[in-house]
């Protein structure tokens, strides 16, 4: 069906609130799943709500919580999440990241006890736009095996850099696995095959059945370097800020865990370039790296993902059929009025 961002990010909004989310985490939260679908990441946008929702109901995730400082410098901070929602929670990290960074020339704010919070590139956004570069790292459940192992220890380890080029803003944004989980999860809702290479199932056999792979494991990114990347991510969030490591967390697209807590580490760095400019000529060098690559015929990372602005309101969007159903199924249950043109939900 086809939707606009506007109506999306909405009706997304009404759900979380009505589920007991308050107003600003909310707004957030729904703003990152919409421009998550907006920049062409289904499998980290709307599709995820239903879980999210689900989680609410059954006591996995607090959708009151509240970030609380647990310590800080004036270059670090570190925040207990309370068992809340991602989303608001990383972009607020990315925020005070890009506050202390301006100040102090770098930074470093964590935030731990956390919940699932979707696309990382969305979480540069606040640090690249003031001219800095920002790096995010989070966890999640395990699974993918080590180089040469057979059981699932890691998470699919998503890195998320921003570069402030110009004139828009690189963003850098990959899992360390071969490919998202949420992809997998996106063709279990088309009802499609997986491309041979993706995943394992749960005896460690190469699968192309996205509900196999699902119940299975990821294959790391580019063999035992794509595996030395994930432990490096897990590493820096898991162990470091903690509290919990990949292989101690809830998945989230399980609906047997839940009403079992996360507690997913998030780690937002910020950089201040211009402090580490030998000559003066950062901006210029970024511009003329930018410009090279352009006429060699590629194009920066993030760059047909507007990654310079959010989306307008109007700006349509397509969605999965499958996807639209379900928000609709939720909207009956918490009593929300769907956009128009919504499909509607059969109740038998």
């Amino acid at each position: 069906m086809t939707t606009t961002v506007g109506a999306a990010g909405r009706l997304c909004r009404y759900l979380l609130e009505a589920a007991g989310m308050p107003s600003g985490p909310s707004q957030r939260t729904a703003w990152a799943l919409a421009t998550a679908e907006a920049w062409g990441l289904a499998s980290h946008g709307l599709l995820r709500l239903p879980y999210y929702l689900h989680r609410f109901e059954l006591g996995g995730t607090d959708p009151a919580a509240q970030l609380r400082l647990v310590s800080e410098t004036p270059a670090v901070a570190v925040f207990d999440g309370g068992n809340g929602l991602g989303h608001w929670q990383a972009w607020e990290a990315a925020e005070e990241a890009a506050r202390r960074c301006q100040a102090t020339g770098v930074s470093a704010v964590s935030v731990g006890n956390s919940g699932h919070c979707g696309c990382l590139g969305l979480y540069t956004l606040p640090i690249v736009r003031r001219g800095l570069v920002g790096l995010v790292v989070s966890n999640g459940p395990a699974v993918m095996p080590p180089w040469g192992g057979h059981s699932p220890v890691l998470s699919s380890s998503p890195i998320a850099a921003g570069i402030p080029t110009s004139p828009h803003p690189a963003i850098v944004d990959l899992s360390t696995s071969a490919v998202a989980r949420g992809r997998i999860a996106q063709h279990r809702a088309t009802a499609e095959t997986l491309p041979a290479g993706w995943a394992f199932d749960r005896a460690g056999m190469s699968t192309t059945d996205p509900t196999e792979a699902l119940a299975g494991m990821l294959a790391p990114l580019g063999g035992a370097k794509g595996y030395a990347l994930a432990f490096l991510v897990e590493a820096l969030t898991g162990g470091v800020v903690g509290p919990s490591l990949a292989g101690d967390i809830a998945d989230p697209l399980d609906p047997a865990s839940a009403g079992n807590p996360q507690r997913i580490a998030h780690l937002v760095i910020g950089l201040d370039p211009h402090l580490l400019d030998i000559d003066g000529g950062m901006e210029r060098r970024l511009a003329l790296l930018a410009e090279r690559i352009t006429q060699a015929g590629g194009r920066l990372p993030g760059s047909g993902r507007a990654a310079a602005e959010d989306p307008r309101d109007e700006t349509p969007l397509a969605l999965a059929a499958r996807t639209a159903i379900s928000l609709a199924d939720e909207a009956r249950r918490l009593g929300v009025a769907l956009p128009e043109g919504w499909p509607v939900a059969d109740p038998g």
